[in-house]
Parts: C-alpha cells; structure tokens; sequence
C-alpha cells in the first residue's frame, strides 16, 4: 500500500503522528502533500507574515523529507470546497490507497476535512485522522459530568493528571524508505493576493531544527525565571515559540516533553518557571477545546452570550488611531508599532492592547480580533479569539468587566524605564524614564518639540462608561 500524508498545520517530521501512521501502514512508500487555499486563507484573515512564514517551513520540511525519500507535492485548492476533489486526484495519480492528516477544530477546517473523508471513503479509500495539534483529542479532557470545561484551572489540574496517567508520548521521525518515481513541487516565493509583509524573513526562520534549537536555548537559559521575567517586554524572557507551535513546526509534546525533562519529570510542582509554561502551553490547548466544546467561538459570536447585548461604540478615527499606534498612550502605541514590525507582541501588551480597544475605546472586541489575526505571525484562532473575549469580559475565565488595566499604571510597572517604549516610539527617546509613561504630563512647551499625539481618550472617563454599560446587561 502506498499512502499520502496531508501536512497541513504540522510542518515537521519529527513527532507528527499522521507522518508516522502514514510511514507504518506503507508498503510501498509515503507521498506527502500540502494544498494552498488563497481565497479561503484570506477569507479567514491569515496574515501576509503568516503565508510567508508558512512557505519558508514549507522550503526547510521538504528538504527534511526529501532525505527520507518522500516526495513534497504542492497544489492550489482556492477554497476549502475544491479540497476533496484535489486530494483525491492527487491520490489517483500518485497512487495512494489511503489518506493520512491530523485533525484541526475550527469550523471550517473541521466541514472540510469531513467532505474529504465522505469522498474517499466514497471512492473506496481509506482515511484515518489523528490527534496532533493538541495533547489530548477534544472531548477526552471534561468535567465530572462530562462536559467541555469552561473554566482554565480546573481544566489545568484535569489535564496534569492525565498527563501523569498517560504520559507524553514523542514520536520519532520515520525511516528511510525506498525512492519513489514521483518528483516534488516547487515552493513558491509568494501567495497569490498576499502582499509582502515587509518583515524580515530572519525574524522567524523556518524549520523544526530551528524551532527546537530555541526550545532547547529557552530551556536552558530562560525558562527558570520565566514565571518572573515574563510579564516585561523589554526583556528577552519569553520562548517566542508560538509560531511555531501555530504552524506545527514543533509539537505541544516536544515542548511540554522537554520541559518536564528539565523538571525531574514533574508538571505540577518543582521549579516555579517551568511549572508556569507548562501552564501556558495548556491555556493554547485549552482555547483548542472551547473551540469544538463551544463552536460559536468561531463564528464571531461571544462565549457569554449575553454580552452580544452590548453597543459597541463605532469611532472610526478611535479604530484607525489603534490600529497606527497613535493613541498617545505609549506603552499601547509600542506595542502595535511592535506587532506591524515583527508580526508578533509580547503576550502582556496583547492584553494591554486589546483591554485599551475595548474597554477605554469601547471598540468591538471582533475588530481588534480581526486587526491581530492580519498581522500576527501565530495567529490562531483559539488562542486569538481567547485572548480577545477574556480581555473584553466576554468570553470563557474571562477578565471581570470591572477589571479594566490602566495603561499608563501598566506602563509603569511593567516597562519601568521606558526601555520597550524608547524601541517602537523612538520619537519618545528624548523624555526620562517618568515622563515618558504619559507625556501628556510634560509642560506645554516641551510637548511643541514632540512629534507625538495627544491621548485620544480619558482613562477614567472610558472607565465609568464601561461600567455602566456591562451593569446595563447583568
């Protein structure tokens, strides 16, 4: 039997559980391929920096494939409806007797994949999904009465003792096999309707080598003072693994495998950096849960549905002042001016800027969903929309509607001598490490030499309107 394996978001060979099966269950070798859907990525707001990052893991695993003698075809489905009829000819024409991929859980990749299963089984081929982009499938990890948590620490504590029942599992690459007469696409050098992002390509290089050399680096040289280290932007404390997590570069296993290793074997308890990424690498698969437990996450609805009652102030010039870093509020300007820099902000300032849109703006939650989703190198839907509803008091563990962060409070606490500020806002460079916080403060005369904006709105005034507004809904 010979099988092809659907890479979609897994872009390695190490731990990829449909590679394995697939290279099991051959007789007569694996053909790997990967389909480009343009219209639909736009469709669902996939960032240019995001395709890109994409075909340069596309580049790096085709190489790695190519040294197990397993041919890389790339094809064109526009939408995710020309899917199944594109596998299934590729499937004829390369020979294949079964289709191997793992799973995804939004929506629309879950329709699709369930079209492609209908059609082949249809054709008389058999299809076998796995379990990858997560730990444990949707649907294992629930409740005493059985159902999805919707709750994070109960969840957390659930999902380290399964860990500890179940271990972790990492799957080594597959061997060698035979040449196969069936040659490999070309990777392209761009998408079609996807701009250049402009972002320098060595922020992120591609490759499963490369990501696990920055685990490997974040491990041995960070992640012990990651629980105290992590909340300040200026400082290189974080993994900055969470692209390549999105596009299944590198695996949850491999991560949470390696840092358990360097834990005694301990998830729960032990050194107090590590036990807190572990954590965060379960708020990810647990945004992955509430998408399948809870679907209407993924169709622009809130998780409380009874904040789809509240009136969303529609300011234009507040939007567009957001979305440029213009809002005279430091901290929030750097850290967008960061994100269209790089195509990724440090996980404090999402909270930060995404409070400011949609508690002192009063801004829809949905826009700056869908502004981050555009820009973010790692966007993903579950953990995007998550991070989105928990800052506007919408969605599941989300953050009280009375919790509002100050961001010149923030600021201060967390970007102390404006070193993060003084990066992204260099036209701030000049003012001292008071000042620079809110330099609305400065005198008058010195404010004529900045090139700065004034702040667009009143903290507290914006404070007392969004009070009143979620009391109105209770």
């Amino acid at each position: 039997m010979r099988t092809l394996v659907w890479f979609r978001r897994d872009l390695r060979t190490r731990d990829n559980t449909a590679l394995a099966a697939a290279a099991r269950h051959a007789d007569d070798g694996v053909v790997a391929v990967f389909l480009m859907s343009p219209k639909q990525w736009r469709e669902h707001d996939e960032a240019a920096c995001k395709v890109e990052f994409w075909l340069r893991n596309l580049r790096e695993l085709k190489k790695m494939l190519a040294g197990r003698n397993i041919p890389l075809i790339i094809e064109t489905a526009d939408r995710f409806s020309d899917v199944p009829k594109t596998l299934l000819r590729i499937a004829r024409k390369s020979k294949c007797n079964a289709l191997h991929f793992n799973r995804e859980y939004e929506v629309n990749e879950c329709r699709r994949d369930e079209a492609v299963i209908e059609l082949f089984e249809r054709e008389g081929l058999s299809v076998a999904s796995h379990t990858d982009h997560v730990i444990f499938e949707p649907g294992e990890v629930l409740t005493g009465e059985g159902k999805y948590y919707g709750v994070f620490t109960p969840f957390k504590k659930k999902y380290w003792s399964m860990i500890q029942e179940h271990g972790i599992n990492v799957t080594p690459m597959p061997r060698q096999q035979k040449p196969i007469d069936i040659a490999s696409s070309e990777v392209p050098e761009a998408v079609s309707g996807f701009k250049s992002s402009g972002i320098d390509p060595d922020v992120w290089p591609g490759g499963e080598d490369h990501a696990k050399n920055r685990l490997d680096s974040f491990i041995e040289n960070r992640i012990h003072s990651y629980k105290d280290d992590r909340d300040f932007p200026a400082i290189n404390a974080t993994s900055t693994l969470s692209p390549y997590l999105n596009a299944g570069v590198i695996s949850p296993r491999q991560c949470i495998r390696a840092a358990m290793s360097a834990n005694d074997d301990k998830i729960d308890s032990g050194q107090k950096g590590i036990v807190h990424w572990i954590s965060e690498v379960i708020w990810r698969e647990f945004y992955q849960h509430i998408l399948v437990g809870y679907p209407r996450v993924s169709m622009h609805r809130p998780f409380r549905l009874e904040t789809n009652h509240i009136q969303w102030e529609d300011n234009e010039e507040h939007f567009q002042a957001w979305c440029d870093g213009c809002t005279g509020y430091p901290l929030v300007d750097a850290a967008m001016r960061q994100m269209k820099e790089v195509g990724w902000m440090h996980n404090r300032l999402r909270m930060v800027a995404a409070m400011f849109l949609t508690k002192d703006l009063f801004l829809d939650w949905r826009r700056g969903e869908q502004f981050f989703m555009r820009h973010l190198v790692d966007g993903d839907l579950g953990s995007n929309n998550g991070g989105w509803q928990w800052s506007a008091s919408t969605g599941t563990d989300a953050a009280p509607y009375f919790r509002i962060f100050n961001p010149i409070s923030q600021s201060r606490k967390f970007d102390s001598d404006g070193a993060f500020i003084r990066k992204y806002v260099p036209e701030l460079d000049g003012l001292d490490g008071k000042s620079i916080h809110d330099p609305s403060e400065i005198p008058e005369l010195l404010k004529q030499d900045l090139d700065y904006p004034a702040p667009i709105v009143d903290h507290r005034a914006a404070r007392d309107r969004v009070m009143k507004a979620f009391q109105a809904i209770k």
